[in-house]
This record gives structure tokens, C-alpha cells and sequence, in this order.
């Protein structure tokens, strides 16, 4: 039984049916890259916590503390763009090929164009789910919120908490939604295939999660979990989580999307 579906005509990738539990299998193989090389990969994990840290201080400076979790949140729009240079340290580990900081840092040059414009996507998401969060802060009519603690206390204790959250996680799951449909694979893709550009990306991304649904849904489901508990200790977790889910990401695309010729270094 053929249990892969062509997306395109050439380079011809084909799409892998995997397992419902190959998340785990994913996660192992993204360890053992983190083990593998975690100096470089650190790099990554430190840089995104101290972004995270420069962007909450900034929000919190201009008294815009309600967009501290919708800016938390966005970390699922940008992460596969951070990710690029962690991808790469995968890509050549698998290929052995010597990993040093200014390969995996300069990633992005085996298809820049391509990265860029995927990259200019994920941050317009970005905006437009920031956007979602503040027009839903004016619909629920909040008064002016003057600190972080001010600002917890009316989301937890106001009469208006229950609605406010249930509609906000709506909105975010179905932005998020697309969000990983569209770039679950397309960063990888982008970079494993020099010649390849953003449409055929994207296709086969979303394609990918749609051969594989649940497993994709389980895999998705990890990400959460693990980012939303790395976040817990002041971003701090992300040092080692990052670093863990970009590889393992790297092994779910080369499980899942499969080429008939090997794509050049």
C-alpha cells in the first residue's frame, strides 16, 4: 500500500502518513541533536529569551501590559523563523558536516530571498494577532490598566474574565491554527531545498499537516506544553526548549516530507 501523496511535480515531494506517537520519536531525535552540539545551540535558546525579555520590558515601559501574553503567545508566529539557524545545525549533523557558529548564524543565505519573505509572513501574523489582542481589550471595554499586577487582577476577578479569556483563546487557537499549518515545515523545507520557493512551501507544509492531522495535532499539542512551561521561569526554560523542539522539528520534516533526489549543499 503507498502510503505517500505527491504535492508537486518537481522537486517531487511526497508526503509520509507517520504514526500518532512519532511526536515522541521527533522529540528523542531533537535531544540527542541538542547533545550533539549544545553550545551552538544554546546561542539560540539565550538570544530568544533575552528578545523576550528587551520586548516585555518595552511593552511595560509604554503601559501596555495586556500585550505581554498576546506577545508570548506570538512566540508560535516567529519560532520557525528563529529557528532557521537551529534547523541548520540539524541539517548538518545528519549530513556530517562540521557545525560552527557562523554557518548555523548565517543559515538563512542558502535561500535568502525565500526566508525572507517567509519570515516577513510569520511577523505580519504576528502583527495581525497583536492587533486581534487589542481590539478585543477595547470590545470588552477594560478601563485603563496602569501595571502588569493591575492588569491580572482584571483578567482573573472581573466579571468580564470568563468571556474575555474564552473568546481571546478562540481567536488565538484558530491565528495559531494557521500558523502552524502554514509554517510547521515551510522554514525547513526552505532551507533543506536551495531552489525552492515560498508557495511551494507553504503547500507542502500545509499538506503535511493534512496527511497527518492527528499526529500533527499531538505535535502541536507538545509544542504548547513545552513552551508554555519554559516561559513559567522568566522565559528561562526557552534556553534549553528551543534549541530542543527546532531540531526535533527538523527530524518531523524529514520524516514526513520525502524527495526523490537529495537536495544539494
Amino acid at each position: 500500500m503507498n502510503d505517500t501523496v505527491a504535492v508537486f511535480r518537481a522537486p517531487q515531494p511526497r508526503i509520509r502518513q507517520v504514526p500518532l506517537d512519532q511526536a515522541w520519536v521527533w522529540l528523542a531525535a531533537g535531544w540527542r541533536d541538542f547533545l550533539a552540539a549544545p553550545a551552538n545551540s544554546l546561542v539560540f535558546g539565550v538570544v530568544a529569551v533575552v528578545a523576550g525579555w528587551a520586548a516585555t520590558a518595552l511593552l511595560l515601559w509604554a503601559d501596555l501590559p495586556y500585550l505581554v501574553l498576546p506577545l508570548s503567545a506570538g512566540f508560535f508566529f516567529i519560532g520557525p523563523f528563529m529557528a532557521v539557524g537551529l534547523y541548520e545545525i540539524s541539517r548538518r549533523l545528519g549530513r556530517g558536516l562540521p557545525v560552527d557558529l557562523a554557518s548555523t548564524v548565517g543559515a538563512w543565505r542558502r535561500n535568502p530571498d525565500q526566508i525572507a519573505l517567509m519570515g516577513v509572513l510569520l511577523l505580519l501574523l504576528h502583527l495581525a494577532w497583536m492587533r486581534a489582542a487589542q481590539l478585543l481589550f477595547a470590545l470588552f471595554e477594560w478601563p485603563s490598566v496602569s501595571s502588569w499586577d493591575r492588569f491580572m487582577d482584571l483578567v482573573w476577578q472581573s466579571s468580564r474574565s470568563l468571556p474575555f479569556l474564552a473568546v481571546g483563546a478562540a481567536v488565538g487557537a484558530v491565528m495559531a491554527g494557521l500558523a502552524f499549518a502554514i509554517g510547521a515545515f515551510s522554514m525547513p523545507y526552505l532551507l533543506d531545498r536551495r531552489d525552492a520557493n515560498l508557495f511551494e512551501a507553504i503547500a507542502t507544509s500545509v499538506a503535511a499537516v493534512r496527511f497527518n492531522i492527528r499526529p500533527m495535532l499531538v505535535w502541536a499539542g507538545l509544542i504548547v506544553l513545552l513552551v508554555a512551561l519554559a516561559m513559567v521561569p522568566a522565559l528561562l526554560g526557552l534556553i534549553v526548549v528551543l534549541p530542543v523542539v527546532a531540531h526535533a522539528t527538523w527530524h518531523a520534516y524529514r520524516d514526513i516530507v520525502r524527495f526523490e533526489s537529495p537536495a544539494a549543499d
